[in-house]
C-alpha cells in the first residue's frame, strides 16, 4: 500500500464547527470588570472575574480551594455553575503574537496562558518548569489581572507580553458544549 498522505504543519485554533455543534461567538456581550490579582493568583482571579460577569458575588478566594492552578479541568469544573466551561484550542509553543489575529477574528472569549520567561527543556530540582501567566481575551481586548490602569485592559495587538511563548489557549464555551473539558 502506498501512502500519499502528508502531515499538516498547521491547524486553525478552533476547527470548523460540526453541523450539530453550537457556533460562537458565545460570550460576545459580557461585561468583564478587571480585578487586580494579589500575589501569584492569576488563575483564581481570572475565574472570579469571569464568574462576576454573570452577576455572581465571588472573589478569587472562593476559587482557591476548588481548583488546582495546573489543572485546567478543575478550572472548567469551577466555571460550570456560572454557565461556562473551557475547551482546548489547537496551539503549540509559538508566541501569542502568532495567534492573536486569528483569536480576535472569533470575536469571543478566550483564556491565554503563556510562559513568563523562555521555558527550559527540563524542570528545575523542585519539578517546576518556569512561571506562567493567564490573561483573558474578550473580543479584541486583553484583560491582565497582574496589571493596573491602562495596562490592565488593553487592545490585544498592543499587549506588551504578546511575544511570550504559548502554554495553553482555551475558548470559553457554554456548559455542555461538545468540546468542553
Amino acid at each position: 500500500m502506498s501512502l500519499s498522505w502528508k502531515p499538516n504543519s498547521s491547524a486553525p485554533l478552533w476547527d470548523e464547527e460540526e453541523l450539530d455543534e453550537p457556533q460562537g461567538p458565545f460570550f460576545e456581550y459580557l461585561d468583564l470588570e478587571h480585578i487586580r490579582q494579589v500575589g501569584p493568583t492569576c488563575v483564581p482571579t481570572t475565574l472570579a472575574m469571569l464568574a462576576r460577569s454573570t452577576d455572581a458575588d465571588v472573589t478569587p478566594e472562593d476559587f482557591m480551594p476548588i481548583i488546582n492552578s495546573q489543572s485546567p479541568h478543575s478550572w472548567s469544573k469551577a466555571l460550570e455553575q456560572y454557565g461556562m466551561q473551557l475547551a482546548y484550542c489547537n496551539n503549540d509553543l509559538r508566541r501569542l503574537e502568532y495567534y492573536i489575529d486569528e483569536l480576535v477574528q472569533h470575536d469571543d472569549l478566550f483564556l491565554l496562558c503563556f510562559y513568563s520567561q523562555d521555558p527550559p527543556f527540563d524542570p528545575d530540582i523542585n519539578g517546576k518548569l518556569c512561571t506562567a501567566h493567564i490573561v483573558t481575551l474578550h473580543k479584541d481586548v486583553i484583560i491582565d489581572t497582574a496589571k493596573t490602569g491602562s495596562q490592565g485592559k488593553i487592545i490585544a495587538k498592543y499587549y506588551p507580553r504578546i511575544a511570550r511563548q504559548t502554554k495553553r489557549i482555551f475558548r470559553v464555551v457554554p456548559v455542555g458544549h461538545p468540546r468542553c473539558i
